[in-house]
């Protein structure tokens, strides 16, 4: 069965305690795994998150996901670590807020 990597979890509500949105849709195109807490940062130093990073995405295959959450940084390192990975093939699920629904992407940055 494929994943779905969650870059950063959830940030909760300080007042409801609840988090503040439920990607919960995204379990239909596999077992969510969350990467990062939601308050991870890259700083100053991004040497040990990319590490980290790179040793929770260390089982990603093609048959995975990404749910892209949080930190925009750690994002695009995130892409990049499996782009390295995957020879620049992986997919990621988008957010569509009308119809309120995830859909798979396929990226393939060497097509052309």
């Amino acid at each position: 069965m494929s994943k779905v990597y969650l870059v950063q979890d959830i940030p909760v509500d300080r007042e409801s305690g609840q988090p503040k949105y439920n990607v919960m849709g995204a379990q239909k195109y596999g077992e969510i795994t969350v990467m990062l807490p939601a308050k991870a940062q890259m700083i100053f130093s991004p040497g040990p998150l990319i590490f980290q990073i790179r040793d929770k995405l260390k089982n990603f295959t093609t048959d995975d996901y990404l749910l892209l959450s949080g930190d925009p940084a750690i994002i695009g390192v995130t892409c990049s670590v499996v782009s390295d990975m995957t020879n620049g093939k992986y997919k990621l699920l988008k957010w569509d807020r009308q119809e309120k629904t995830y859909y798979p992407l396929e990226i393939n940055i060497f097509q052309n």
